[in-house]
């Protein structure tokens, strides 16, 4: 039973872009589906997953014109045979993952760290893009400052009063992974999916979050990270405090990038550096400089859907960039300025981000391009 689709490519050109669209399941083999562009011979790798009695089938689209479609064939056959995206149980506390059979970074959930992380991510030129330290230390040339700073994680300061940001001495609030998902691999995508318990110092339940990461099997030239974070409120009202310590979505990138060297940072509006970007809102933030010789750099695209959306950003100079929509009074340098937010007992907080890491500068990775595809993707049509 072939079933058409046809991707529109709206008002932008597509290179490189992840779609996704809903299909009825009768009738349809998931393990056995090829994708085909029409006219052609060759399948697309495709990844087909059932949700209840559809099908969501996803795949990349590459080389579509602004205003221009594509139309693609979904029939029954013998899949691409390709590595994609995999997820290995290879270490306690530990999920490597790869793409194309080359490793792309790793999840680290063992209770000996104050919360989860993705380290290292591993760039278009096959070097790390975030800092080692501190999970690895001795990097020669690396800072080691702020030791919380692990490489690509979610953290608050002051979830009432609690903080879930720093690693101090006298104590620190904590996330504790409660539930693994199985991990997803496939030709398009793979995720991650886990439910955390946020506690305090004293080992309180706050809150729980369930968090999702999508890797989806884009060139090395610019791979893309969709995070999503969903908090709920299961102990009380949850205040999310006006602090500028902390990032629903935080990156820390190698040293050899910072701003205060030869990196640049760049907004959604063209605001650079610290000065122009630090405390500013914008729908997205680029960080960009050298490692080991070539240009690349990691992106935070925020989503419409999220609070306070385009996000405050906390990024500094010395390499850190975080997505920060609580911290108005030191943003607006207005004490009487409250950025807090109540979350109501037994109500949810969602928030999304894509996370690119790119090859070149902001404007060679099309940044803005790639902005679209996420909150502006192609249209796809059954028919």
């Amino acid at each position: 039973m072939a079933i058409r689709l046809t991707v529109k490519a709206g008002e932008h050109a597509r290179h490189q872009c992840p779609v996704s669209v809903t299909v009825p399941a009768e009738g349809l083999n998931p393990a056995q589906l090829v994708l085909v562009p029409e006219g052609k011979t060759v399948p697309v790798p495709c990844q087909a997953e059932v949700c209840g009695d559809q099908l969501k089938l996803s795949w990349v689209v590459d080389g579509l014109a602004a205003k221009q479609q594509a139309v693609f064939v979904l029939d029954h056959g013998t899949p691409v045979a390709i590595p994609g995206v995999e997820m290995l149980a290879s270490h306690p506390g530990q999920i490597e993952i790869r793409i194309g059979g080359k490793p792309f970074s790793a999840f680290h959930y063992a209770e000996s760290w104050a919360r989860p992380f993705l380290h290292p991510v591993i760039g278009p030129y096959g070097e790390p893009l975030t800092r080692a330290y501190p999970v690895v230390a001795g990097v020669p040339g690396e800072s080691q400052d702020h030791p919380h700073h692990k490489s690509f994680w979610v953290a608050w300061g002051d979830i009432n009063g609690a903080d879930n940001w720093s690693e101090n001495a006298k104590g620190h609030a904590r996330q504790l992974v409660r539930e693994l998902a199985p991990a997803v691999s496939g030709p398009a995508y793979g995720r991650l999916a886990c439910a955390l318990d946020w506690v305090s110092e004293s080992g309180e339940k706050q809150l729980e979050e369930e968090r999702e990461i999508v890797i989806h099997n884009l060139p090395s030239s610019c791979r893309a990270v969709d995070l999503k974070v969903v908090f709920k409120a299961v102990n009380g009202d949850i205040r999310f405090g006006d602090t500028k310590e902390g990032g629903i979505c935080s990156i820390r990138v190698a040293t050899s990038m910072d701003a205060s060297g030869a990196g640049t940072i760049v907004n959604s509006y063209g605001g650079t550096n610290e000065a122009e970007t630090w405390g500013k809102r914008a729908h997205w933030c680029d960080y960009y400089g050298p490692v080991a010789g070539d240009t690349v750099g990691i992106a935070i695209l925020d989503h419409p859907q999220n609070f306070r959306y385009p996000t405050y950003w906390h990024v500094r100079n010395y390499g850190l960039m975080t997505a920060n929509p609580f911290g108005l009074s030191h943003f607006l340098n207005d004490k009487q300025a409250d950025g807090s937010h109540v979350l109501p007992a037994g109500q949810t907080m969602t928030f999304r981000y894509r996370v690119l890491f790119h090859a070149g500068t902001t404007v060679a990775a099309d940044v803005a391009g790639r902005f679209h595809d996420y909150v502006n993707p192609p249209a796809v049509v059954i028919g």
